[in-house]
């Protein structure tokens, strides 16, 4: 196979694990997750961790085979786990899997993930800096993309599509000017990026499905028993998606009907968004391979 890595990435429930389980089976492979949020323990159902589909048979009468998988369960949930700890850490993932002869899987929906994993961006280790985030978050969105334009090129709109993003962009811009720092650096890998191609009508059906099935499986039950640990509402609602509006939810803020129907929206947004990045990869010159998730993996 010419490609080092096979990347599985597609919207938040197009079927990429089971996909990426199904071409893990046929090459010998091991799963690396590129999301964002099941890197936290103990939040399984809101971030669709589904860890029983890295069980893998052609058929009932075939031996079961457990697909091994990394970058799940790695760190605690009411931390704030970064990009740069993903980078570090997938590349770790990655040689470990290559040096067993194995092949690398990469299998996610962020996909500011996937690229800072495959394309070999160069990422500064920056201490998070809350009492600046606590001054820039009285800035207006408008004044705060001026400041950031202003200390650096923008090449993308990865770093502004959110304030939460915008803000560690400018404390990292920031804490660059004043400090010498490490900058990680990591070589691009060869990749055969394969998307999940599921059309809008579907994606939101699978979705609003998926919403309703978690909430019968013990969603509502998972946050509060993470509240219940000592989590604070805040740094639940910081996970956004279901953490926030279960959180909201929970803390009196809005009834359960609310919760269910901003919370389906939101998701549905979130899709797109994801959508919009992977298109954007398309226009930066990345060959994505869109299959239907059902269908045959050709090597």
């Amino acid at each position: 196979m010419s490609s080092q890595l096979i990347c599985i990435l597609g919207p938040t429930a197009s079927g990429k694990t089971k996909f990426a389980v199904r071409v893990a089976a046929k090459t010998n492979g091991e799963i690396i997750s590129a999301d964002s949020r099941q890197v936290y323990r103990g939040m399984d159902i809101g971030t669709g961790k589904d860890l029983s589909e890295y069980s893998f048979s052609e058929s009932p009468q075939d031996k079961i085979k457990k697909i091994p998988y990394h970058l799940i369960d790695i760190a605690d949930a009411g931390t704030k786990y970064n990009i740069f700890e993903y980078q570090r850490d997938f590349h770790k993932a990655y040689n470990q899997i290559v040096n067993r002869g194995k092949q690398p899987i990469l299998c996610g929906g962020s996909g500011l993930y996937i690229e800072t994993a495959t394309m070999g961006y160069s990422l500064p280790e920056v201490p998070p800096d809350f009492a600046l985030r606590a001054e820039l978050e009285k800035e207006s969105t408008v004044d705060l993309v001026k400041r950031l334009a202003s200390m650096r090129q923008l090449h993308n709109t990865s770093d502004t599509e959110s304030r939460k993003r915008l803000i560690r962009a400018l404390e990292i811009a920031i804490y660059m000017e004043r400090h010498s720092i490490n900058v990680a650096s990591y070589p691009p890998i060869n990749t055969r990026y394969i998307g999940m191609l599921v059309s809008r009508d579907e994606r939101i059906a699978r979705i609003d499905k998926r919403l309703d099935e978690r909430l019968k499986e013990g969603l509502i039950e998972e946050v509060k028993e993470l509240m219940e640990s000592g989590i604070a509402a805040d740094d639940l609602i910081y996970y956004g998606l279901e953490y926030k509006f279960v959180t909201l939810y929970l803390t009196g803020q809005i009834s359960f009907e609310t919760m269910r129907n901003r919370l389906a929206v939101a998701i549905h947004q979130f899709a797109k968004r994801q959508m919009t990045w992977f298109r954007g990869m398309e226009r930066r010159g990345i060959k994505i391979e869109w299959v239907e998730p059902d269908s045959e993996f050709v090597l």
